[in-house]
């Protein structure tokens, strides 16, 4: 129903998914051609581990069934069904009956911000959401006796959640099943059942084991590449250069993980909090669109303005005034869940129901970020692994769980007929004063519950008083934004009124034996369906769905690729000027390019960019090495915006432009400088010819003792062979020389095997994060080749614990169904 046109052959247009494709074309190209995968591409950023790119684990039983079940059902229908059948199975697992669980599985599923990730290209966390429910349904039936059918269902959608490769989401639902284990365990010391804890913990220790070794390559690889990306701890203590010139400025010694800054720089506003009871509640997205009867039109169109050009302007207004400098949407989880969420507070007994509430409490917290810095900043300060995760609003798509868990409860005790009807008139009465008469308040009176002013609306106000030639107009303007603010909040919260209300009415009739589950069932889930998919079509529509061929559009390359891809030579890189590099792969679709799109780039590359890259591209032709850290990087083609001859009229495509100082593959120098730190490394390229000369970290020292460089013309070193994970050279030099490749330094476990003529040498660092090594005199073949252990080993112990796994999961099937027979 909700991506119908999948069924015409259409498919999303996601900026994640293109992203990732353009990212692992290189490794996918070589795959297909060679049946391999090379577990390193030179397509992004200079060259990088595809650990988090691409890659397959054919000896993990749980990625291949992961892999299996994505192909039941078109994108993105089957992450939306995998996400229902995971609540669903959570909700069975608690006893509840099949109408209330695929009840849960929809408000579960369709809270807008599920949508708004799935929008984006953000699938490895909606496949995280997806099998979380089973991880937690398991754990909750194994404490409850069941230890066998418990660990083993944990143990398939661990590994499953594994598989979905989104660590932040892992480690935010590790939080709250941890919490949960805890208070049983507590709770079962105190009434002596110490030895069915055992048994419980038990299981569920070998479960997770199991799950987490059918991924040991994975997760090995991850561990291992964390340590040097922008998420592990730099050696630099100084920051850029402020402006070409400018000495560099010394700053406190960095300490491992994210900067707390960019870390929380998506943080949810504590009052905006309230979109989760009224979507509108800070006017939804960044840029909204209104109708004809808004006040903007009416007052655009009362100042003169032409009807039509009116029209055009309210399209793309500033209609959101929450806390985050930009947003698609807002995190509605439904005002029927939060409803029947604050009943299931009063009517459902037990430990869970507070869990619920004490975990979604805590989710929501997590997203309030920088706006909650006593309680975030203590976590991400102390609490292990935290520093390593940014965009904590995402936690707000877990708060969904508990949230929709605690609901389906509260209609369970209703349904199971826990209570009488005159037990439940008190209860209902409570939260539907805590809800809808919240909503009916906010829609009466909403300016006494926050501002409607946005942050960004003085530059907005500038900006068209620069189109209308009059302050005041401008004024007057934004402030009729303001009133449609306030509209759309009033519109908002009597709708969420009303749904509530509706649903209360028809508990009420339930309850009374007014009408029957034939009736109660059907309508409840139509109001639900209604409820959610009324909010999330604003956001996520038919419209975001586009035929293949459009598809294949954005990957089309341009003259300007034409032109380089009409270059033969092996290896050289690329650099499109054209668009943000750091933040862009589309470039490595078709090249190996100097920038990319990735969360965790390798941090000296990412520091080589701040200080060096940016600062080249702003040199002038006339300064002195010119080009100096490009060149070291092979970056043989740049792709700069062709300026048109009249300035009047819009720039010209993208072209080509030669890059002459290109230095190749690989070169001898006439010298080197050896340097104390890091600081010193960076500081040296600001002024090295590195044709000439490298500049090493001293801690390499030893592999350059009692080398003696005599230069020659006549020494040559070229590349002979391409692969992605193995690079060929041949040399031939009258002496002993150091040579430096244009490739990336990435040596955590000695990945990067090296070999003169077959036998293995050492390699070191040079000039911040290229490879240098000495190279002896005469004639030789040296072989660089990409050979990780963690794949080596990873892969034997995935094929062991994957066929654990299955005798455990045999295991327990058997004695359940031994149990059912007695």
């Amino acid at each position: 129903m909700y991506c119908s046109p999948v069924l015409k052959g259409k498919r999303l247009n996601q900026h994640d998914i293109i992203q990732s494709v353009a990212a692992s074309r290189e490794v996918v190209e070589y795959q297909k051609q060679t049946g391999e995968w090379a577990w390193w591409t030179n397509s992004m950023f200079g060259g990088m581990p595809t650990y988090m790119i691409a890659g397959d684990y054919p000896t993990s039983l749980t990625h291949k069934l992961g892999q299996y079940i994505n192909l039941l059902l078109p994108d993105p229908a089957n992450y939306l069904w995998l996400m229902m059948l995971g609540g669903y199975i959570l909700l069975l697992a608690l006893g509840v009956n099949s109408w209330l669980s695929a009840l849960g599985a929809v408000a579960y599923t369709f809270a807008s911000y599920t949508l708004l990730s799935l929008e984006a290209g953000h699938v490895s966390k909606i496949l995280a959401l997806a099998y979380a429910p089973g991880v937690l349904a398991g754990v909750i039936m194994a404490l409850r006796g069941r230890y066998l059918a418990g660990a083993a269902l944990t143990a398939v959608f661990l590994g499953l959640e594994l598989y979905a490769n989104h660590v932040q989401i892992t480690y935010y639902l590790a939080f709250g099943i941890i919490i949960y284990v805890l208070i049983e365990s507590v709770v079962a010391i105190r009434e002596g059942r110490v030895r069915s804890l055992v048994l419980s913990l038990s299981a569920l220790a070998a479960a997770a084991i199991l799950a987490v070794g059918t991924h040991t390559t994975r997760l090995w690889n991850a561990a291992d590449y964390v340590t040097v990306t922008t998420r592990g701890k730099s050696e630099l203590t100084i920051s850029p250069k402020a402006e070409t010139g400018a000495p560099a400025t010394a700053t406190a010694s960095p300490s491992g993980g994210l900067d707390k800054e960019y870390a929380f720089q998506y943080s949810y506003g504590i009052g905006e909090t309230f979109t989760l009871l009224i979507p509108n509640y800070a006017g939804g997205p960044t840029m909204g669109a209104l109708t004809t009867d808004s006040e903007t039109y009416k007052k655009m169109t009362g100042i003169g303005v032409d009807p039509g050009m009116a029209q055009q302007f309210i399209q793309q207004l500033p209609l959101y005034h929450g806390n985050l400098y930009s947003q698609s949407g807002p995190a509605y989880a439904g005002a029927i869940v939060i409803f029947l969420f604050v009943l299931g507070l009063i009517i459902v007994p037990g430990r869970l129901k507070w869990w619920s509430l004490g975990i979604a409490i805590f989710y929501i917290a997590l997203a309030w970020g920088h706006n909650f810095p006593a309680f975030n900043y203590l976590l991400f300060d102390y609490f292990p692994g935290f520093n390593k995760f940014r965009a904590v609003t995402m936690t707000l798509t877990l708060a969904q769980l508990p949230l929709m868990m605690l609901g389906i409860l509260a209609l369970k005790q209703i349904v199971d007929k826990k209570l009488t009807a005159a037990e439940l008139n008190r209860p209902l009465l409570i939260s539907l004063a805590v809800t809808a008469g919240l909503s009916l308040l906010m829609a009466l009176a909403p300016t006494v519950f926050q501002g409607f002013r946005a942050m960004n609306d003085e530059m907005f106000s500038s900006n068209l008083e620069q189109g209308l030639q009059n302050k005041n107009l401008a004024e007057q303007v934004v402030a009729a934004i303001v009133d449609d603010r306030i509209s759309m909040v009033r519109t908002d919260a009597i709708r969420s009124a009303f749904l509530i209300l509706v649903v209360g009415a028809l508990i009420w009739l339930f309850v009374r034996d007014r009408i029957k589950s034939v009736i109660f069932y059907p309508v409840l889930m139509a109001l639900m369906i209604f409820d959610l998919f009324n909010v999330d079509k604003r956001y996520f529509n038919n419209d975001d769905f586009v035929s293949k061929q459009s598809i294949q559009e954005t990957v089309t390359p341009t003259a300007a690729d034409e032109q380089i891809l009409a270059d033969k030579a092996l290896d050289f890189r690329v650099l499109d000027a054209t668009t943000s590099f750091m933040s862009d792969a589309k470039a490595s679709y078709f090249h190996k390019s100097l920038g990319g799109y990735h969360a965790a780039k390798l941090r000296r590359y990412q520091e080589l960019a701040e200080f060096q890259l940016y600062r080249n591209l702003r040199q002038t032709p006339d300064a002195p090495n010119y080009f100096n850290v490009l060149n070291m990087l092979n970056t043989k083609y740049l792709i700069t915006q062709s300026q048109s001859a009249n300035p009047q009229q819009a720039p010209g495509p993208p072209a080509a432009q030669l890059n002459p100082g290109a230095l190749g593959n690989a070169w001898f120098v006439a010298d080197y400088r050896m340097v104390p730190n890091a600081n010193a490394e960076m500081q040296a390229l600001d002024s090295l010819n590195t044709r000439q000369s490298a500049v090493v970290d001293q801690r390499f020292a030893e592999q350059l003792n009692g080398l003696k460089i005599q230069p020659d013309s006549a020494n040559t070193i070229r590349l002979t062979s391409y692969k992605p994970n193995e690079l060929t050279y041949e040399s031939n030099a009258k002496s002993e020389q150091l040579a430096v490749f244009s490739e990336i330094y990435y040596n955590v476990r000695d990945e990067w095997k090296v070999t003169v003529d077959g036998k293995e040498m050492p390699h070191l660092r040079a000039n911040y994060v290229l490879r240098a090594m000495r190279v002896p005199a005469g004639k030789h073949t040296i072989v660089f080749k990409f050979d990780p252990v963690s794949i080596r080993v990873g892969k034997v112990v995935d094929l062991v614990c994957s066929l654990l796994i299955v005798a455990f999961i045999g295991t327990a099937v058997y004695f359940e169904r031994k149990k059912r027979t007695v």
